[in-house]
């Protein structure tokens, strides 16, 4: 198992894999018990949070703004808040941000606090590093992988070299693959240090192999969009029935995959994608 930097093809076939919510089920908990919770108390937000909670999870987790950027789904949620529940100061700055800033990270919020005329910024840097903190409390028997990933990677290595392409970071992929037994099935890591996922496929894809023979697995539409844009098959692993698509990558995709009749397998999955997530 390698980086992006010295990765070689080995063979004529590529799967890429996402980390959380596709192969880990790491997404929901960080949601219900991280990002949604610390926004109540950053807020102070208590006597709206079971609406509050359910809203944030419906704008992270199971609709068409799955695994949208953290500050992102902040400002969506604030916003909806702010015209729902109660007033929420500096608001319109935070929104300003998270559409135009070219990196939206805590290193990149922290920049623009000085400039900031109102405390919603601070107040969202805040959050965000508790929800980092309590992310990292959580218990290591609970960051496990979805029921049939294990052996889902396993089939897709034995028919084709492995790439685990996330948008996190990758100190904490590489600990919990390894953790849980995955890393013997990948052959190279391209995380958060290495671009965005657009930009990895892009990059596997000049190692020498053909479009039509690299398929990126994910669960969410950030991941759709980096295979069309660069013009590989896409394999949806469905939110809340995770088991039965690692199954059907198992029974199905990949043989599709390798005998080159994947193209109206992947349309039909990608109706039944969006239909899952609700467009």
């Amino acid at each position: 198992m390698t980086d992006l930097q010295h990765f070689v093809k080995n063979r004529e076939y590529l799967v890429c894999v996402d980390s959380d919510g596709c192969a880990m089920d790491t997404m929901d908990i960080k949601h219900f018990r991280c990002f949604g919770p610390c926004m109540v108390e950053e807020w102070g937000l208590e006597e709206w949070a079971q609406p509050i909670l359910a809203r944030w999870n419906e704008i992270n987790l199971y609709t068409m703004t799955r695994g949208v950027n953290r500050f992102k789904g902040l400002a969506m949620a604030l916003d909806e808040i702010n015209a729902q529940y109660t007033a929420i100061e500096g608001l319109d700055e935070l929104k300003a941000w998270a559409a135009s800033a070219p990196e939206l990270s805590n290193g990149a919020l922290e920049k623009a606090l000085p400039a900031a005329q109102g405390p919603c910024l601070a107040k969202a840097l805040s959050w965000s590093k508790k929800v980092n903190a309590a992310i990292n409390a959580l218990p290591e028997s609970e960051k496990k992988p979805f029921d049939g990933a294990a052996a889902g990677l396993a089939a897709a290595h034995a028919a084709a070299d492995v790439a685990v392409v996330s948008s996190a970071n990758r100190e904490a992929v590489e600990e919990e693959w390894a953790r849980c037994g995955l890393l013997g099935s990948v052959d190279v890591l391209c995380c958060q240090d290495a671009g965005s996922k657009a930009a990895c496929i892009a990059q596997l894809k000049a190692k020498g192999y053909s479009p039509d023979h690299i398929l990126m697995v994910g669960d969410a539409p950030g991941d759709k969009a980096a295979a069309e844009k660069n013009g590989v098959w896409f394999y949806p692993i469905l939110v809340r029935h995770e088991a039965e698509s690692w199954a059907e990558l198992v029974s199905t995709a990949l043989a599709r995959l390798t005998s080159g009749a994947y193209a109206p397998y992947g349309e039909a999955l990608a109706e039944k994608f969006l239909a899952n997530l609700g467009e």
